[in-house]
């Protein structure tokens, strides 16, 4: 271990500030201090449904006890930082003592966005994000027979499914024309659209909401959308989007945009400053990569990166292929590298396969030209990251990915394969290439099962 006696703070205990922290002690002794005004400890954010619908307890999404942050010597502050003196390297504090730093990580994370609509301050509107989201929603739904979500991303379909569980009747309004279409191809919209709904979640498609109505008492009784028609509900859930949280140093000298804007080594505008996770925004983000990457598993590399470059070995970032996974209520979906919604025809074409009966979807994008992979949709079906990946990586050609295909799968022990359907795809489309029929794994169990599209199974 180094023994230099640089003080890192870090502001925020998610799953980028935490990371950072552990993998700094693992290569250093320096002090590590962590500052959150959320809790007390860390928390799996993403298991908060989960303890909302009584399938877990907080204690059990706390992955980490006292003891271990003591064992590690890695200093915990529950405190909120009000303001930040650059200058004197000083954290001052709503409560405690101002915290003096050698190195500052922000990790601040990100809030849920509102758009000024009439209402929106009425008891029983609130989002999801935060762990005093989590309990406000635990008291404000209780003994509720109607709630609204506003927006059709990935966080308003867990409140959606968080509220169904309770038994409360969920309407969830969508400004597209299906379910995440400003994500999806049509075709993955639409089935995830019809899953939806055939779950028993009502969805107000090509909507937007105007206002949010409410009683004497300050109480939501409803919402009014654009084109006039009214909702009744107790209870509006607001899922509209994320923007980080930078609000704190708006008086400051450090350059923010959408969120705190960084180099690729996560270096702010002003020195031994750094930003990481969700409030990250690259200043020059690479052709055709997103300048803010809100996820899980991205807030996790930025913290690998950039623990190697405050321990003496300074590393650019390199976040590889693209990658995100969800659940669509009982429907998990995977992407990998490029999917758009909508893409050029004449420089890109794609294998796509779709259950007749059943909620599971196959694409696999490639360009027209090279063959090479661009990415992968799977809904209803999982395939191996590292497999996925590396094909990506090492930019495979369509024909290199379906010679492989068999070993992506990761669906449990004998589930049903899908694979031979979308090979059989291939050798339609491309009849005269190399990969000889007879000598392939996959053609040989093509034709000791009957047709796939004749099967049926339950969503």
């Amino acid at each position: 271990m180094q023994q230099n006696e640089e003080h890192v703070v870090i502001i925020g205990n998610g799953i980028a500030g935490i990371t950072l922290a552990q993998r700094l002690r693992a290569r250093t002794a320096s002090p590590v201090t962590i500052i959150s005004d959320e809790a007390a400890n860390h928390f799996s954010r993403p298991a908060l449904m989960y303890v909302y619908m009584g399938h877990m307890r907080y204690q059990d999404i706390v992955p980490y006890p006292e003891s271990y942050w003591q064992e590690k010597q890695i200093s915990l502050i529950h405190d909120r930082v009000v303001s930040i003196d650059f200058e004197n390297r000083t954290l001052n504090l709503r409560q405690g003592q101002p915290v003096k730093y050698s190195k500052l990580v922000l990790a601040v994370g990100s809030s849920a966005v509102y758009y000024n609509w009439p209402g929106q301050n009425y008891k029983g509107v609130q989002s999801l994000i935060t762990l005093q989201d989590l309990e406000l929603m635990q008291q404000q739904t209780i003994g509720l027979k109607e709630a609204v979500i506003v927006g059709g991303g990935l966080i308003g379909i867990e409140m959606a499914e968080m509220l169904q569980s309770k038994g409360i009747a969920v309407t969830v309004v969508v400004r597209e024309s299906l379910y995440w279409r400003s994500n999806l191809p049509t075709a993955e919209a639409s089935l995830v659209t019809e899953h939806i709904q055939n779950c028993g979640i009502k969805l107000l498609l090509s909507s937007e909401l105007k206002e949010i109505t409410g009683d004497e008492k300050g109480n939501v009784t409803g919402i009014r959308l654009t084109d006039g028609r009214e909702v009744r509900c107790q209870f509006v859930g607001i899922a509209t989007g994320v923007k980080p949280n930078t609000a704190f140093l708006e008086q400051s000298d450090i350059e923010t945009d959408k969120g705190i804007l960084i180099n690729h080594y996560f270096e702010t505008s002003i020195p031994d400053v750094y930003a990481i996770g969700d409030c990250a925004q690259f200043k020059e983000p690479a052709p055709g990569e997103p300048a803010l990457e809100q996820l899980w598993y991205t807030g996790r590399q930025h913290a690998e990166t950039l623990a190697e470059t405050l321990t003496g070995k300074r590393k650019r970032y390199e976040r590889g292929p693209w990658f995100n996974s969800a659940k669509f209520l009982n429907m998990e979906y995977q992407t990998y590298g490029f999917v758009p919604r909508a893409w050029d025809e004449q420089q890109y074409d794609s294998l796509y396969w779709q259950h007749s009966t059943a909620c599971k979807a196959i694409r696999i994008l490639y360009e027209q030209q090279t063959g090479q992979l661009k990415g992968i949709n799977l809904l209803g079906i999982r395939y191996r990251h590292d497999l996925c990946h590396t094909w990506l990586q090492q930019k495979y050609t369509i024909h290199q990915v379906m010679q492989e295909l068999k070993a992506a799968n990761f669906d449990p022990e004998f589930a049903k394969r899908y694979e031979p359907a979308l090979l059989e795809q291939y050798y339609f489309k491309f009849p005269d290439h190399s990969i000889e029929k007879k000598e392939t794994t996959w053609w040989k169990l093509r034709k000791l099962i009957p047709s796939i599209s004749k099967t049926t199974e339950n969503c």
